[in-house]
């Protein structure tokens, strides 16, 4: 039907611009950005999903970098611990010399000057060794001295909880024992005190001391041993939370990433047929000529 007031084509035509040009700006906003989803428009369940996964993985790198902290802490322990070891194997020495019928007064008393200066070096470990400015294992406020929480996870449930306090008690004094150390090498402080008199382990009791120091190194290596279990485990909690956030990541991008060779075609047939669209629109705009034709 020709007619003045109503062009149907071209009615038609501009619907179908108007479509066209919509998809046009839909797939150059996300080739722009390289997402698929740039607003909840796009996607509302989508979005939603996309949103707790980010959430979880970025839950997951912070874990994974606590982890990472948490082994520096418990390998900085280990160190001093490793070079506690020394000093008390270097004394069980000096202890067993000091013993021997060949040892004169002199001699013992020598080894004894030596016996008392690494006795104050393990203080010093013990007062001073820290990790980001707080001490480790001075029973005055230690890190060690009370439970460790780490957290592992993105959850409030994803805990790690570490004790040293028994080990530690056991071997170097702690807040509630002497301690192995402390029997063995009497001028042995761990809370920053004034180092006592110089001892007589060596001028007096050089046999006994040996016993002694040789069940302190033990106490120390169980400590030890426990360090280098909670290290093992939270390195493997890092593993386990680098796979899991990498599979996280790779679901968030196939909800959230625009496919761009899809894509690309999808824009490549909205400019056609806008240009199509276009160009019927022009003529059907020419149809209402044909109506003054017929009035001549």
């Amino acid at each position: 039907m020709l007619s003045l007031h109503t062009n149907a084509a071209a009615l038609s035509a501009q619907n179908s611009i108007s479509r066209t040009q919509s998809s046009l700006s839909t797939s150059m906003t996300r080739l722009s950005t390289g997402l698929r989803i740039n607003s909840a428009m796009d996607d509302a369940a989508g979005l939603q999903i996309a949103t707790r996964l980010k959430t979880q993985t970025s839950g997951m790198t912070v874990a994974m970098r606590n982890t990472q902290n948490s082994i520096s802490l418990m390998q900085t322990a280990e160190g001093a611990l490793d070079e506690t070891s020394n000093i008390l194997n270097r004394m069980k020495d000096l202890a067993t010399q000091a013993a021997d019928g060949s040892s004169t007064a002199a001699d013992q008393t020598a080894m004894q000057k030596e016996y008392n200066s690494l006795s104050d070096e393990l203080s010093n470990i013990f007062t001073n060794t820290k990790f980001g400015g707080t001490s480790l294992f001075n029973s005055a406020g230690g890190k060690m001295q009370a439970a460790i929480t780490f957290q592992i996870g993105a959850s409030s449930g994803e805990t790690l909880a570490a004790d040293f306090t028994v080990e530690l008690g056991t071997a170097g004094g702690g807040t509630g024992a002497a301690g192995l150390i402390k029997a063995a090498a009497t001028g042995f402080q761990d809370t920053g005190a004034a180092v006592p008199a110089a001892g007589t382990e060596l001028t007096a009791t050089a046999n006994a001391s040996i016993d002694k120091l040789a069940t302190a190194i033990d106490a120390v290596g169980a400590l030890r041993s426990k360090l280098g279990a909670v290290s093992n485990r939270l390195d493997h909690v890092y593993n386990n939370l680098s796979n899991i956030s990498t599979n996280t990541k790779n679901a968030t991008g196939r909800i959230m990433d625009v496919d761009f060779a899809s894509e690309s075609a999808t824009m490549t047939s909205s400019q056609m047929l806008l240009q199509a669209g276009t160009a019927m629109l022009k003529q059907s705009n020419s149809q209402s000529s044909l109506v003054l034709s017929l009035l001549q």
